[in-house]
């Protein structure tokens, strides 16, 4: 929990991929990324009563939203300017109407989780959390690239001047749906995850939570706050090629990385690292490789998938791959994609295998892939 807690774990290679704790599936010989947080040490963060109907996918949100708001210098709430919360999930609150279902089939006595089993519930939820009185709150579900996607939608909400904060980012917790679909497709590994290694055998579910805070120039100088950094270009494209795989060719990563590039005014040798969608899966990794190689040819930069530390938070990945972006660009490292061993035939590239430290990073692009192939990618650059 925390950024600088998840920044030491990225500096020491230690993964948060382990033997499940909290979820509570028949399936104990899937690895997953767990918070290592009961839901009531989640409560008891956040000072919320034992008999208050919260989900978790809300409670790791709340979490989050409330060590950004602090970071960003909001918490109290300042009331001259106008807040927005932007928050990408798909899962929801399934992992408690799951568990309550056959008490909706036969007593009343957990009737309010109905209510908070879809998206937006959450969200709100997350909000009540966090009282600071946000003047919008709307939700995101595109699967994989939701929290990307806040992102993209906070942008263009200050571009158009809908408010003068906006805080996005998304937020899932694991499920035993979540963890059946995505066993049912046959891409989930027995062992902890090798993104874009020749033997790799799938992903690693994982959950969690990010938000950033985003605003113009003008207001951070009224405010009196130093920007960590620049969203400079962003883009999203969907390819349609399939419900649950990218096409061979990676068209929708490839023109999603090049709108980003064009928006930020860059070329792609500008790019110092790029933090990669990387799952695991035989699709995704070969897919996403070749669409790098048709944007940067045969000079793709430093390239590392995240999800061998944190499992693929699915809905929230967007959200915290970009936070670990931005701590690439502010602290001068690049992360290590672990459990690598040998190169893929197809690719001309291989990934970063150990962690590099006292790196000069002026842009990080980092990629979102959604089922139907709803890609997202966004650029963060350093304030000169």
């Amino acid at each position: 929990m925390g950024a600088d807690e998840t920044y030491a774990c990225l500096l020491a290679g230690r993964s948060g991929i382990g033997k499940m704790k909290y979820l509570k599936s028949k399936h104990t010989d899937l690895p997953v990324g767990e918070v290592p947080f009961s839901d009531e040490e989640l409560r008891e963060n956040l000072f919320i009563k034992e008999d208050a109907s919260i989900t978790r996918t809300s409670l790791l949100g709340a979490c989050a939203l409330r060590e950004a708001l602090v970071s960003a210098s909001l918490f109290p709430r300042d009331k001259s300017w106008k807040m927005a919360l932007v928050s990408g999930t798909t899962v929801g609150g399934m992992e408690k109407s799951e568990l309550f279902y056959y008490d909706f089939l036969h007593t009343r006595e957990k009737d309010e989780y109905i209510a908070l089993h879809d998206c937006g519930a959450c969200t709100d939820m997350i909000g009540q959390a966090n009282p600071y009185g946000f003047e919008m709150m709307t939700t995101i579900s595109t699967a994989c690239s939701s929290a990307a996607n806040a992102i993209i939608l906070g942008a263009n909400m200050l571009k158009l001047n809908r408010t003068d904060i906006v805080v996005v980012g998304g937020t899932e917790c694991l499920s035993k749906f979540h963890l059946d679909g995505f066993n049912s497709l046959m891409i989930l590994d027995h062992e902890p995850c090798r993104p874009f290694d020749k033997n790799r055998n799938g992903l690693n579910l994982g959950e969690g939570a990010a938000y950033l805070v985003m605003e113009r120039e003008e207001t951070a100088c009224q405010r009196g706050i130093s920007p960590l950094c620049k969203l400079s270009g962003y883009g999203n494209r969907c390819d349609a090629f399939h419900q649950t795989a990218s096409s061979p060719d990676g068209e929708g990563a490839y023109l999603s990385m090049m709108d980003a590039l064009a928006m930020a005014g860059l070329q792609p040798s500008d790019i110092d690292y790029i933090n990669a969608h990387g799952t695991g899966t035989p699709n995704n990794d070969e897919s996403e490789g070749h669409a790098m190689m048709r944007v940067f040819g045969d000079a793709v930069p430093p390239v590392s998938s995240t999800k061998s530390y944190t499992g693929h938070t699915t809905s929230a990945s967007g959200g915290v791959e970009a936070a670990i972006s931005i701590l690439a660009l502010i602290r001068g490292f690049i992360p290590a994609n672990l459990n690598f061993s040998e190169k893929i035939d197809s690719l001309d590239f291989t990934p970063v295998t150990e962690v590099k430290q006292g790196v000069e990073l002026h842009h990080v692009l980092t990629n979102s892939f959604g089922f139907g192939g709803n890609d997202s990618s966004c650029i963060f650059s350093k304030i000169s």
